[in-house]
């Protein structure tokens, strides 16, 4: 176990080394979230005059809104950076050493993970800045960036897992293009669940993108329903489990296959050989 937990942070910091070599990366991904966040705050604010939103600024409404987008549209991509080390043959010089399979893949996403927790601490940050208010303090500022991070977690080892089984660049970027607003706007994101249609309410549910924004919304308010906070993060948690679980099975599958043969330009990873002459 040991060995497998100082493998996962060697392949971790082996991740991170990139991220902090371009630290203009980082100020790019927190644009739009910021944009979303001050964009869509001041253009409904007036929408909590509805009631049902359990705050008396949008602002404040919002922010677990877009941590929790930030973190969904961020880790979607995840599977671009193992199709690359695929594609480079990165991966299969890795599956010849005695590294552990699930350090190869979970290196990825425990990166993922440091990097939302990140953002997720400036957006919080930022909009405190901007007026927005936490009554449940630090305490719940944790628990919305551990939700952030535990949905990143799903959908991060489940890019990866794409990324191993479909090898197309093409692909990824079609599902993810697909599912992000349809998850985001089956939520609670932007609107009081009081004022959705029923239907929505309903799928809404069973959205874990959703879980996320109740269990951060609940532990920053006055009087945090823990129940919810507990049920909906034993959920996600549960989920982030099985996700990085099949993360691992698809590694060992593409090593069965013969180390990826689309991707690493022949069988077992070895460039094709030369025409006859």
């Amino acid at each position: 176990m040991s060995t497998a937990v100082s493998q996962t942070w060697y392949m971790t910091q082996r991740q991170l080394m990139v991220f902090t070599r371009q630290p203009a990366y980082a100020i790019i991904t927190l644009i739009q979230p910021v944009i979303w966040l001050f964009l869509f705050g001041n253009l409904f604010k007036k929408v909590v005059e509805l009631g049902g939103f359990g705050t008396t600024t949008y602002l404040t409404y919002l922010v677990p809104g877009v941590v929790v987008m930030s973190a969904l549209s961020s880790n979607m991509w995840a599977g671009m950076g193992t199709l690359e080390e695929i594609q480079r043959g990165t991966l299969n010089r890795f599956l010849t050493t005695p590294v552990s399979r699930a350090a190869l893949m979970n290196g990825n996403v425990v990166n993922n993970g440091l990097v939302t927790a990140f953002q997720s601490v400036v957006i919080v940050l930022l909009a405190l800045a901007g007026g927005a208010d936490y009554p449940g303090g630090a305490g719940g500022v944790a628990i919305l960036v551990l939700a952030s991070v535990l949905l990143g977690t799903i959908f991060g080892a489940l890019s990866n897992a794409l990324g191993m089984l479909v090898q197309e660049r093409e692909s990824i970027i079609g599902i993810n293009t697909f599912l992000l607003l349809p998850l985001t706007f089956l939520s609670s994101a932007f609107m009081a669940p009081s004022q959705m249609p029923s239907w929505m309410r309903h799928i809404a549910d069973f959205n874990p993108l959703n879980w996320a924004m109740v269990a951060g919304r609940s532990a920053l308010s006055d009087h945090p329903d823990w129940g919810a906070v507990l049920v909906r993060g034993g959920g996600l948690l549960a989920l982030a489990g099985a996700a990085v679980w099949l993360s691992i099975r698809t590694i060992r599958t593409y090593r069965r296959a013969g180390l990826g043969g689309r991707g690493a330009g022949g069988p077992r990873g070895r460039p094709p050989a030369a025409p006859a002459a």
